[in-house]
C-alpha cells in the first residue's frame, strides 16, 4: 500500500459485519488523503445472514455466501489485522487485542454481532453449539455432516431451543441437508429425529400470526416435534454414551494429496480449526430438561434464541442498553463517545430500535459511510430513520421461501426463492470479483528528503525503543540497545565462528507486528539451515509518511514482532536504521553462532540420501494473487500461517539426523536452491512432484497463471532439468520455480534414517515431506530430473508416508 501523502487520522473499524463491509467497499471508491483505515477482524471471511440458511441446507457453496474481506480491504487500500478486540481505552483511543499489540485510532467504528443471550441456562455453554458467532457454528456444522455422511446409518437427535425466525429457518435447513444425505446413502430420512423448544404459544412471535401457523403446519408435516410453551431450564450430560466411528476429519496425507485436495475444496471455515472441534458435540447425548418437567434426550443442540452483546463494550464504559448493546443517536454514532460509532446487531438506535436482523444492518451501511466520511472531513453528520416495516422471507430448506411483511404473508413457493435468492445473491457479488482499478486521491503531497534527511526522528525512535522489552538478555552482547553507542559490539567466543546474513523486502501483509514475526523468521532460516543458533540482529525499517505518533505506533509494532520471534530463537534485537517512504519494508541482519565442525552446508549430499522438505510452497503466487484481489482470505490465512512457523527446531532434528547437506528455500525457488546444492557435485537429484507439499490455493492460482514478479527469472533454471519438457506438463511444475518468503527447510538424509527423521519433523511440521533422492551423477545428466509419478520405492523410505 504506498501513499506519499503522510498519515493524519486513523479510522478503524471492528469487524466485518454487513455494515462495515458497504462502508469499505464505498472507501475504496471515496478516500481521504491522509486517512488510514485500518479492519480488525477475526475472521478474513464474513458471512451474509441472508445466505447461511441455504449454505446449511447445501444450496450455496462456502464463497457463494461470504465476504472475503482480504481482497475487500486491499481494494480500500485499507490495512487488515486479523486478531480478536477484547477490549476498549476510550481515554487513550486504543483498541486491545488477543494476540497483538493494541491498535490506536482517532475514529472508531463497531460492527461485531452478537452472541445468543440465555447461555446462562445451566449446562448451555458446556454441552450447546450457539449459532452465534457464525463462523464457529459454521465449522460445527460441517463436522457434523461429515459424521453423518461417514455414518448414515446411526440415528441422530438434533434439538434446536428458540423458534423465531433464526431457530425455524435452521430447522428447514438443517433436516434439508441431512435428508439428502440420508438418501443419496438409501437410508431412512427418520434417522433424524429434530427437535425445537420455544417458550412462546407460537413461532415466530414477532411475525404476523398466520406466518407462525404456517412455519408451524409445515415443520409438523415433516416430522419436527414442536415442544412450545417449554422454557429450557438445564441442560446435562446422559449417562449413555455411543460409540462414534472414527471418521479420519484430519488427514496425515500430503497437501497435494486426493484426499486432501478434497478436504481443501469443501467449505471450510477458517475461525475455528476442525480437529478442535469437542468430539462430546456429538457422541454424548445431552439431556434438555424444561422447567415443567419435560426431558428430552439429544446428540446435538442449537442454541437460537435472544441475541446479548460482548460483555467489553459495556466495561469499556460505551453507554450500552440492558442487553450490552451500544446505543447510538440517528447518526449511528455513539451517545456517550462521540469518537466511536456503531452499526448492525451490535448497535441500538436509541429513538428507533429495531429486531437484530440482518436487513437492518444492510441498510445502515451507506449512512455508516457518510457519517465516518463526514466525522473525518470535520462536516455535520446526517441522521439516518430505519423503516418501521420490512420484509422477511425465510427459506424452507427445499429452494422455497415463505414471505412476510406486516400484517400480509403468504408462500411458500419456489418463485419466493428465486427472488429472495435473486436479492441475496446481488448483494454479494459486489464483494465479488474486485478489481484495481487505479483511483484517484486528491490533496497536495509533501516533499520528502532523501539520504540521511529520510530518516525517521529521533524522538520517534527513542520512544520506541523505551517501549520494546526483550526478555533475552546475553553475556555476549556488549552494546546493544539497552545502552546503545555509535555502534553494537557482540563478543564472539574463541571456539565459535560467527555467521550472518541479511534480507529486506517490502511489507506482504498489511499487519506490521505479523510482517516483523515473519521477517524475522524468514532472516533467521539463513541461521538455521547452516546449523547456527541466533545470537541477535539489526533491524532496517521504512516507515511511511505519517505524523511522528503514528509513525511511532508502526515502528513499534514492526520491532516488537520481530524482538518476539527473536526471543524465543534465543537472540536479542541490538540497534537497527529507519528511513520514512511510500510503502512499509523491513529488514534484518541477523548474527548466529556454530562451532566451526558442527556447520551444515548445502553441498554436502550424498548418493542414496533423501530429500525433506520442512513446510509447504506457494507464498510466491498466492501473495501475487492476493495483490490482484484474486486470493481467498483463507488461502492467505494458511500462508501467513506457514510463514510464522520457525525453522529452529527443525534444523536441531535434521541435524540430529545426520543431515548431510542443508538450505532455506527463499526468493530463487525450490530448483535455484536445488541448483545450488547440486553446484559442483557428483549427484543429482530426482524430485517427486506429487509428494511436493503444497498451501492451499495454490493449485487454483497456478491455473489461472498467476505468478510472482520473480517467477520469470527463476524460470531460466529449467535449464538444470533434464525432462523438463515431460515435467512441464504437470500442473504443479511452475511450483518449482516460485520464490518463498519464511519457507522451510530443504535437507538430505541419509536414506536409512530418512523415515525416523520424517516421523519426528511431522510432530511439530506436519507438512514435512520427502520429496526426492539423490542419484549418483553421470556423463551427460543433467542435475535435476523430475518424476511424475505418484510414488516410487527407496531404501528406508515410502515417499506415500
Amino acid at each position: 500500500m504506498k501513499s506519499s501523502t503522510p498519515t493524519e487520522k486513523d479510522l478503524v473499524l471492528i469487524g466485518g459485519g454487513h455494515s462495515h463491509a458497504i462502508a469499505i467497499h464505498k472507501f475504496a471508491m471515496n478516500p481521504i488523503p491522509g486517512v488510514r483505515l485500518t479492519l480488525l477482524t477475526d475472521v478474513y471471511h464474513t458471512p451474509y445472514s441472508g445466505m447461511l440458511p441455504g449454505y446449511v441446507a447445501g444450496l450455496y457453496n462456502f464463497d457463494q455466501c461470504h465476504i472475503d474481506l482480504r481482497p475487500l480491504a486491499k481494494f480500500a487500500s485499507a490495512r487488515i489485522f486479523v486478531d480478536r478486540a477484547i477490549g476498549l481505552d476510550l481515554k487513550k483511543n486504543q483498541v486491545f487485542c488477543a494476540n497483538r499489540p493494541p491498535v490506536n485510532f482517532d475514529l472508531l467504528s463497531i460492527d461485531i454481532g452478537s452472541t445468543p443471550a440465555s447461555l446462562t441456562v445451566p449446562g448451555a455453554t458446556k454441552y450447546a453449539i450457539a449459532v452465534k458467532p457464525i463462523s464457529k457454528f459454521l465449522t460445527y456444522w460441517h463436522q457434523i455432516t461429515t459424521m453423518v455422511s461417514a455414518s448414515p446409518n446411526q440415528k441422530i437427535r438434533i434439538g434446536i431451543v428458540g423458534g423465531g425466525a433464526g431457530g425455524v429457518e435452521l430447522a428447514f435447513s438443517v433436516q434439508s441437508h441431512l435428508h439428502q444425505i440420508y438418501r443419496h446413502a438409501q437410508q431412512p430420512t427418520d434417522n433424524l429425529k429434530l427437535h425445537i423448544f420455544q417458550r412462546g404459544t407460537k413461532l415466530l412471535p414477532d411475525r404476523q400470526r398466520w406466518v407462525g401457523k404456517q412455519v408451524e403446519k409445515i415443520l409438523r408435516s415433516r416430522g419436527v416435534v414442536l415442544h412450545l410453551q417449554e422454557n429450557v431450564g438445564e441442560v446435562a450430560n446422559s449417562d449413555f454414551t455411543r460409540e462414534v466411528p472414527d471418521t479420519d476429519l484430519v488427514s496425515d496425507a500430503p497437501m497435494n494429496s486426493e484426499k486432501t485436495k478434497l478436504k481443501s475444496e469443501r467449505d471450510l471455515v477458517t475461525d475455528v480449526k476442525i480437529n478442535e472441534t469437542p468430539h462430546f458435540l456429538y457422541s454424548t447425548p445431552k439431556m434438555v430438561r424444561c422447567d415443567s418437567g419435560l426431558e428430552v434426550e439429544c446428540d446435538i443442540l442449537f442454541w437460537v434464541t435472544q441475541a446479548s452483546a460482548t460483555p467489553w463494550l459495556q466495561q469499556a464504559g460505551l453507554a450500552t442498553d440492558a442487553r450490552g448493546f451500544i446505543l447510538v443517536n440517528e447518526k449511528l454514532q455513539s451517545i456517550s463517545h462521540p469518537q466511536v460509532f456503531a452499526a448492525g446487531d451490535v448497535a441500538t438506535m436509541v429513538n428507533h430500535a429495531r429486531p437484530k436482523a440482518g436487513v437492518f444492518a444492510v441498510r445502515q451501511g451507506k449512512p455508516l459511510f457518510e457519517n465516518l466520511h463526514r466525522a473525518l472531513l470535520g462536516k455535520p453528520l446526517k441522521s439516518f430513520i430505519p423503516q418501521k416495516n420490512f420484509l422477511i422471507l425465510i427459506g424452507t430448506g427445499d429452494e422455497q421461501a415463505i414471505a412476510s411483511r406486516g400484517q400480509i404473508g403468504f408462500g411458500p413457493h419456489r418463485f419466493l426463492w428465486r427472488w429472495k435468492d435473486n436479492i441475496d445473491s446481488k448483494f454479494i457479488d459486489r464483494f465479488s470479483n474486485l478489481t484495481m482499478a487505479a483511483k484517484t486521491q486528491k490533496g497536495e503531497n509533501r516533499m520528502q528528503c532523501a539520504g540521511c534527511g529520510a530518516k525517521v526522528g529521533s524522538r520517534v525512535l527513542e520512544n520506541v525503543l523505551h517501549q520494546i522489552s526483550q526478555k533475552v538478555k546475553r553475556a555476549d552482547i556488549l552494546m546493544g540497545i539497552d545502552n546503545p553507542d555509535d555502534a553494537a559490539v557482540v563478543r564472539v567466543p574463541t571456539d565459535k565462528v560467527m555467521v550472518q546474513t541479511i534480507d529486506y523486502f517490502p511489507a506482504l501483509v498489511d499487519d506490521p507486528y505479523l510482517l516483523g514475526k515473519i521477517t524475522a523468521n524468514h532472516c533467521l532460516n539463513d541461521l538455521f539451515a547452516m546449523g547456527a543458533t541466533a545470537q541477535s540482529g539489526l533491524a532496517i525499517a521504512t516507515i511511511p509518511y505519517a505524523t511522528p505518533t503514528k509513525q511511532q505506533d508502526t515502528l513499534y509494532e514492526l520491532l516488537l514482532g520481530a524482538t518476539e520471534v527473536f526471543n524465543q530463537a534465543g537472540a536479542v534485537l541490538i540497534g537497527g536504521h529507519t528511513t520514512e517512504g511510500e510503502e512499509l519494508a523491513f529488514g534484518l541482519t541477523c548474527n548466529g553462532l556454530a562451532s566451526p565442525e558442527k556447520l551444515l552446508y548445502n553441498r554436502g549430499m550424498q548418493p542414496g540420501d533423501v530429500l525433506i522438505l520442512t513446510k509447504p510452497l506457494g507464498t510466491g503466487t498466492l501473495f501475487a494473487a492476493d495483490m490482484r484481489l484474486k486470493a481467498r482470505g483463507r488461502w492467505i490465512e494458511s500462508a501467513i500461517s506457514s510463514m510464522l512457523i520457525s525453522n529452529q527446531n527443525a534444523a536441531q532434528l535434521l541435524l540430529e539426523y545426520g543431515a548431510t547437506a542443508c538450505t532455506d528455500v527463499s526468493g530463487f525457488g525450490l530448483v535455484g536452491h536445488l541448483g545450488e546444492m547440486v553446484k559442483g557435485q557428483k549427484v543429482a537429484v530426482e524430485l517427486e512432484l506429487e509428494t511436493i507439499p503444497v498451501l492451499p490455493g495454490v493449485i487454483e492460482t497456478l491455473a489461472q497463471g498467476i505468478f510472482s514478479s520473480l517467477y520469470p527469472e527463476n524460470l531460466q533454471l529449467f535449464a538444470l532439468i533434464e525432462n523438463q519438457e515431460e515435467g512441464s506438463r504437470h500442473p504443479l511444475y511452475p511450483l518449482l520455480f516460485d520464490p518463498q518468503t519464511s519457507g522451510g527447510l530443504l535437507a538430505t538424509i541419509p536414506a536409512e534414517l530418512a523415515s525416523p527423521c520424517l516421523k519426528a519433523l511431522q510432530r511439530e511440521y506436519p507438512e514435512s515431506r520427502m520429496i526426492g533422492r539423490v542419484l549418483l551423477w553421470e556423463s551427460g545428466m543433467l542435475p535435476i530430473k523430475i518424476n511424475t509419478e505418484l510414488s516410487i520405492k527407496i531404501v528406508g523410505a515410502d515417499f506415500k508416508s
